[in-house]
C-alpha cells in the first residue's frame, strides 16, 4: 500500500518534526546556548528568581484546588447519570459539555460581569453585595475553572461506571456482602484508576490554561506560569530568555505528569467487560432521590451555563451599561455594529473564520495521511509518529507558541513566515493536529482488515482503494475532526495575542481587547456569536457521530 513505504514515513516524520518538534528544540537552544556556547546562567537566573517559585506555588495550588472543585461536581454527576432514573436523558450530556466547549476567557468574563461591583447580582439582589468581595479571590478563580473543566472528569467517571456491569455486584451479593461493602470493595477500586488519570489531566489542563488566569487572575493579582510567560513577552523590556526558560520548565513539569499518568494507566487499569452483554436494568427512584438529582443537575447547569451566558447575552444587548437592567435599555445596536461592513468586530470575526477553515482543511489532510500510516501503531515507526503527532495535546499551547516564535524568528532561516497570516495558520495547525489524527484513527480502527484483503483479491490499485473505498468510509471521522478543529481554532486566544501580525485581530483577541478597554457591549456580541456557532457545531458533531454509529451498525 502507498502509505506503508519508507518514503511516506520520512515525509510524515519531516513534516511533524519541522512544525511540532523544531519549536521545542528552539526553546531548549535559546535557553542553554549563548553566542554559540553552552550557557546555564539563564537557568540559574530563573531558579534564583523568587517570583518564579511564587508563580510555581500558585500554579500547583491552583491545579490541586481545581481537582478538588471538579471532583465535587463531576463525581455526584456521574453517579446521578448512571445510578438514577436520569440515565435515560442522553441530551443532558450535550448540555453538560457546553461549559467545556465554551472558551474559558468568555466564561470568566461572564462571571466578572455578574459578580463585580454594580454587576448583575447586585442589580438583581442589592442585599447580596457582600458576596462580591469574597468571590474575587482564589475561591472564585477555582470555582470558574472547576465549572469549566468538570465535564472532562465527569465523562471519564461516567463511562467507567457504565462499564462496571451489575454482574460484579450480583456476585458480591451472593457471597453475602452488603451494598455499602460492594461499593467500597468493588466499585470504588475500579473507579480509582479512571479518577486518578482524569485528575492528572485536569492538573495539566489547569497548568496550561491561559484564558481564566489572564482575565480573572489578573484582577486578583494571582499570577501563574502561562500569564508569567506572556508578561515576559508582552511587557517592556521584553525578556525572551526568561520566557523560554519558564516555557522549558513548564514543559518539563507537564511531561513528568504525563509520564506518571501513562504509568498509572498501564498498571492500574482493569478489564471490566466480558463477552456477555449485560442486561439493561430499569431504575426506579424514590421521589426524594429524583428530586435531589434534578436539583443538583439544575444547580450545576445554572452555575456553569446559566450565569455566564446570561451575563454575556444581556451585556451584548444593553444600550448603556450604567443604566443597568431596566426596560428600554436593550437593543441590537452592538450586533448591528459587529455586522456593519468594514467594522473591526466583523473583520476580526471573519479573520477567525478564515483561519479556522484553512486550519481544519490542512489538519484533515495531514491527519488523514498520519492516521493511515499509523493504523494500530504496531511498529516502532508507527508509534514514534503517533507520539510526535499527539504531543501538542499534552504540552501547554503557550509553550508551543513561544517555540514557534523562536524557531521562525531565527536569523539563520533563509525565509520566514513570522509576522504574516501564514504564521497564524501554521500555529493553529501545530496546536490542533491531534484532534484530526484522533478522530480519523478512531474511524480507521472500526474498519475490518477483510476490507483491505478483499480489495487486494480483486486487484484494485492502491489509489483506487483509497479513493473509492477507504476515504469514503473514513469521511465521518474526517468531518468530525474538521468540525472539532474549527471549533477550537475559533476560540484560540494565547496564540493570537502573541503571533498576530500588526493591525490583524481574530474574534478571540477582539473580545479580549474590548473587555480590557471597557467597550464590553460589542465584544460580548462577538462572544455570543462565537459561542452560538460553537453550540451549533457541537450538535452537528453529535448528530454526525450518531449517524456514523448507525451506519456502522
Amino acid at each position: 500500500m502507498i502509505m506503508e513505504g519508507r518514503r511516506t514515513f520520512g515525509f510524515l516524520l519531516t513534516l511533524v518534526v519541522t512544525f511540532a518538534i523544531a519549536p521545542l528544540m528552539a526553546i531548549a537552544f535559546y535557553t542553554f546556548m549563548k553566542d554559540g556556547q553552552l550557557d546555564v546562567s539563564q537557568i540559574n537566573r530563573m531558579f534564583a528568581n523568587e517570583r518564579m517559585w511564587h508563580t510555581l506555588g500558585n500554579s500547583v495550588l491552583l491545579g490541586v484546588l481545581v481537582i478538588v472543585g471538579t471532583t465535587i461536581v463531576a463525581f455526584p454527576m456521574a453517579l446521578i447519570r448512571t445510578k438514577t432514573s436520569l440515565y435515560k436523558y442522553d441530551w443532558l450530556d450535550i448540555i453538560l459539555t457546553i461549559p467545556f466547549m465554551t472558551p474559558p476567557y468568555i466564561g470568566s468574563m461572564g462571571w466578572i460581569l455578574f459578580m463585580q461591583n454594580n454587576g448583575f447580582l447586585q442589580q438583581l439582589f442589592p442585599s447580596a453585595a457582600w458576596v462580591t468581595e469574597s468571590f474575587f479571590s482564589l475561591f472564585g478563580m477555582v470555582m470558574i475553572m472547576s465549572l469549566h473543566l468538570f465535564p472532562f472528569l465527569y465523562l471519564m467517571l461516567k463511562n467507567t461506571l457504565l462499564r462496571i456491569n451489575g454482574s460484579f455486584l450480583d456476585a458480591a451479593l451472593i457471597f453475602g456482602r452488603s451494598s455499602w461493602r460492594n461499593w467500597t470493595k468493588i466499585v470504588l477500586p475500579l473507579v480509582v484508576s479512571s479518577y486518578v488519570l482524569g485528575s492528572l489531566l485536569i492538573f495539566i489542563k489547569t497548568l496550561a490554561e491561559f484564558g481564566t488566569p489572564a482575565t480573572f487572575g489578573s484582577r486578583i493579582g494571582f499570577q501563574v506560569f502561562t500569564t508569567e510567560i506572556h508578561s515576559y513577552l508582552s511587557r517592556w523590556p521584553v525578556d525572551i530568555s526568561m520566557a523560554t526558560s519558564l516555557s522549558l520548565f513548564l514543559l518539563s513539569v507537564c511531561l513528568v505528569i504525563w509520564y506518571f499518568q501513562n504509568l498509572i494507566g498501564r498498571k492500574y487499569t482493569y478489564s471490566v467487560l466480558s463477552g456477555k452483554t449485560p442486561a439493561i436494568r430499569e431504575i426506579k427512584d424514590q421521589w426524594y432521590v429524583k428530586l435531589g438529582s434534578w436539583l443538583f443537575v439544575g444547580i450545576v447547569i445554572l452555575l456553569s451555563i446559566g450565569i455566564p451566558y446570561f451575563s454575556i447575552i444581556v451585556t451584548s444587548l444593553q444600550k448603556v451599561r450604567g443604566d443597568g437592567l431596566q426596560a428600554g435599555n436593550f437593543s441590537f445596536a452592538s450586533y448591528q455594529e459587529v455586522f456593519t461592513s468594514g467594522s473591526a468586530g466583523l473583520s476580526a470575526f471573519l479573520n477567525s473564520v478564515v483561519f479556522s477553515v484553512i486550519t481544519a482543511v490542512v489538519t484533515a489532510i495531514i491527519g488523514l495521511l498520519i492516521a493511515l500510516y499509523i493504523k494500530k501503531g504496531e511498529t516502532k515507526k508507527q508509534q514514534i509518529l503517533d507520539f510526535f503527532s499527539l504531543m501538542p495535546n499534552i504540552i501547554p499551547g503557550i509553550v508551543f507558541v513561544v517555540g514557534l516564535i523562536m524557531f521562525w524568528n531565527a536569523p539563520w532561516l533563509p525565509a520566514t513566515i513570522y509576522n504574516t497570516k501564514a504564521m497564524v495558520v501554521v500555529t493553529y495547525c501545530v496546536l490542533f493536529l491531534p484532534y484530526s489524527v484522533q478522530y480519523i484513527k478512531s474511524s480507521l480502527s472500526q474498519l475490518d482488515s477483510s476490507i483491505f484483503q478483499s480489495t487486494a483479491i480483486f486487484g484494485r490499485s492502491s489509489w483506487a482503494v483509497y479513493r473509492h473505498i477507504i476515504i469514503p468510509l473514513l469521511m465521518q471521522g474526517i468531518l468530525a475532526g474538521m468540525m472539532m478543529t474549527f471549533i477550537i481554532s475559533m476560540r484560540e486566544l494565547v496564540a493570537g495575542l502573541l503571533i498576530l501580525p500588526p493591525s490583524v485581530e481574530t474574534g478571540a483577541t477582539f473580545i479580549y481587547s474590548q473587555f480590557e478597554q471597557g467597550n464590553v457591549g460589542v465584544g460580548m456580541a462577538v462572544a455570543v456569536i462565537t459561542v452560538a456557532m460553537t453550540v451549533i457545531f457541537m450538535f452537528l458533531l453529535d448528530w454526525l457521530q450518531k449517524r456514523g454509529g448507525h451506519a456502522d451498525a
